[in-house]
């Protein structure tokens, strides 16, 4: 055989039985890319706070990041004594101390979420709304607001609809008054216990747009998963799926609500807990249920606030740090806290959780990028794990841009592509 010449290959099939089998999975390939399109790719919050509405002001946000610093400087004032209360380890003491109160003095909340539902008190809504679209608007304005801010509003069933319904045209039709929608505006819709619940706030959300002239799809919304009916229906199917696919590509997020789920099952006060066996089989399902299709998963919060004496904030701070560490583990990338004592250790154990495998991470990604033997045989689907796992280093601040590319010798546009690579690519290039 000369050069460039291809030996032929024998074969026994026709090419026309892979037609035919192309043709008869036509709708089943558009399914896929319709129904699960995969990570946006956006970056995602670590957490959401949430502030009732007649409580929300304009220094909300560094009022919090003020009260952490506070909490730091009483109850651990340097490195060594907050390393000693969360059993950090002495290499990690310095970074994760540093970074924190860094990142509580530069931004101090990730995603905030202004509470018209269970949180509110307030006796004026209709004020109380329009000044949280005011207060938003300003605060995107000056460049002191979240990188995501929303409200959540009351929940779809008859005795609240109304008043969730006006609430969140009063909110929307404020900021548009003010100049536009925020990119980082989040809608949260509470107690959703059935899809058509879903399908009404898709329905919301249509003449909304229409009204304003906005593009068709501009509001997507979470759905906060809290009650026993959305993850099990009545048919014994899994209520979660059917509630994305209700939501026409506008869901955004599946949040747990760790009390509202666990009383609804019967949970007594004091076993309701985001690591209760409840909570656990809750979220494997909505995490299935979202997988693939652009929904993220957030866990719920703890109610054990880190306030007292030295003694009791330690043992709040503890078991919250222990919280986030286990959900980061479990792929619940975000939590919902509920104090500003409570931040410090959310990103505490956040930016322990990536620094501590970010080494061993980063030599995996270069290995795979840059086709380079090593002692573990690593995939495509792994190494969109490796990269999608630096990426939220990144995002929050637990990694620098210049010690990943050291590490990696790939930039942020390389890590992107590893994390997102096109359906069925099993042959992702190094770079």
């Amino acid at each position: 055989m000369g050069q460039g010449q291809q030996e032929t290959v024998a074969t026994s099939l026709a090419g026309a039985v892979s037609e035919e089998i192309s043709a008869s999975l036509a709708p089943v390939d558009a399914e896929l890319e319709r129904r699960y399109p995969g990570d946006p790719g956006t970056r995602q919050p670590v957490h959401t706070v949430y502030v009732p509405g007649d409580v929300f002001a304009a220094g909300t946000v560094r009022s919090w990041g003020d009260q952490a610093l506070a909490a730091l400087d009483e109850h651990a004032p340097d490195a060594a004594s907050f390393a000693a209360v969360l059993g950090l380890s002495d290499d990690l003491a310095e970074p994760v101390y540093t970074r924190v109160r860094a990142k509580l003095e530069r931004e101090p909340i990730e995603d905030l979420r202004v509470d018209f539902e269970d949180g509110y008190h307030g006796t004026d809504e209709d004020t109380d709304a329009a000044r949280a679209a005011r207060l938003i608007a300003e605060a995107y304005a000056n460049g002191t607001a979240a990188p995501y801010m929303g409200i959540r509003t009351k929940c779809m069933e008859a005795a609240v609809r109304d008043r969730g319904i006006r609430t969140l045209d009063i909110f929307l039709t404020g900021l548009m008054e003010a100049g536009g929608l925020p990119d980082g505006l989040v809608l949260t819709l509470p107690k959703v216990t059935y899809p058509e619940q879903v399908t009404a706030m898709v329905r919301l959300l249509e003449a909304f747009e229409k009204a304003r002239g906005l593009e068709p799809g501009r509001l997507g919304f979470e759905i906060q998963i809290e009650t026993s009916q959305a993850i099990l229906a009545a048919d014994g199917t899994a209520t979660v799926a059917r509630m994305i696919q209700a939501a026409e590509g506008r869901a955004t997020g599946l949040h747990y609500g760790t009390f509202d789920y666990s009383a609804c099952l019967g949970v007594s006060a004091a076993y309701q807990a985001s690591d209760h066996p409840a909570a656990d089989h809750a979220k494997a399902v909505m995490q299935v249920a979202a997988a693939g299709t652009g929904v993220r998963v957030s866990d719920g919060s703890t109610n054990v606030l880190p306030v007292g004496t030295t003694e009791k904030v330690h043992d709040a701070w503890r078991l919250h740090y222990g919280l986030t560490r286990r959900a980061l583990a479990r792929a619940y990338y975000q939590g919902w806290d509920m104090h500003p004592g409570h931040i410090p250790t959310r990103y505490a154990a956040v930016f322990a959780f990536y620094r501590e495998g970010f080494e061993q991470a980063a030599a995996r990604l270069a290995r795979y990028a840059h086709r380079v033997d090593g002692d573990v045989m690593d995939e495509p689907a792994t190494a969109k794990a490796l990269s999608g796992y630096l990426l939220r280093g990144l995002d929050c601040g637990a990694l620098d841009a210049g010690e990943v590319v050291r590490l990696t010798g790939l930039t942020r546009a390389d890590l992107e592509g590893f994390a997102a690579p096109r359906r069925g690519d099993l042959t992702v290039s190094g770079a």
